[in-house]
């Protein structure tokens, strides 16, 4: 190794900015979630709903991506493309985990829960709201398929934004929204000297339960 370059071993930062502690936090978790992602957004952090998706096949094994959150009531939502690689894995095993990491302010949350498709008609109401680029996007891209060039795909997208110069574009059937119906939650707060706060909780019968975790 170059003597220039820094061993990643030698990579650290220390976490100072809060604590966490039982007493901070809300009875319901999915309240507790909306405080910190309300705050991750005045912070002007950038893609503050940003989560990685983990998913995993009917072997068990996993796969991860980023989307983007998208609706948050009694669960987490997001939309996608139904026949994409995330898509058939949750087809196959309806659950999955996500995680959303703040570096910014030292937190991370963790969710596990299982995975329900959203109304056609939320679906359609998400749909309508994005731009229409977005909407063109979502009909001609064969998301997780190999296609032959970026030039064939630049050129349908092209066209099919020509054929919808003026008329709205429908949302293909195969497009819409997953929402995850939480089990589990994981509130990390970054520590010094790697002691960090970690309160989880978990669901039981029609409430939650809720305790501490070794860093």
């Amino acid at each position: 190794m170059n003597n220039k370059e820094q061993n990643l071993s030698d990579i650290r930062n220390e976490y100072k900015l809060k604590i966490l502690s039982e007493s901070d936090v809300k009875e319901n978790p999915l309240d507790q979630f909306q405080e910190w992602l309300d705050l991750a957004v005045k912070s002007n952090l950038y893609e503050p709903t940003a989560m990685t998706l983990s998913t995993c096949d009917s072997r068990c094994r996993p796969s991860s991506r980023i989307v983007l959150l998208k609706g948050l009531d009694e669960g987490l939502v997001f939309f996608t493309n139904y026949e994409s690689k995330k898509g058939k894995l949750i087809a196959e095993n309806p659950f999955a985990a996500v995680l959303f990491f703040w570096p910014e302010l030292e937190r991370q949350v963790r969710v596990e829960g299982k995975v329900v498709k959203v109304s056609h008609e939320e679906s359609d109401k998400y749909f309508y709201s994005r731009p229409k680029a977005s909407q063109i996007g979502a009909i001609v891209s064969p998301q997780s398929k190999i296609i032959s060039s970026r030039s064939d795909l630049d050129s349908m997208f092209e066209k099919s934004l020509a054929d919808h110069e003026n008329k709205e574009v429908k949302r293909p059937e195969h497009w819409g929204g997953y929402r995850i119906i939480p089990e589990y939650f994981e509130f990390w707060q970054g520590r010094s000297g790697r002691l960090h706060d970690r309160i989880f909780y978990q669901r039981e019968n029609n409430g939650w339960i809720k305790g501490r975790l070794a860093p």
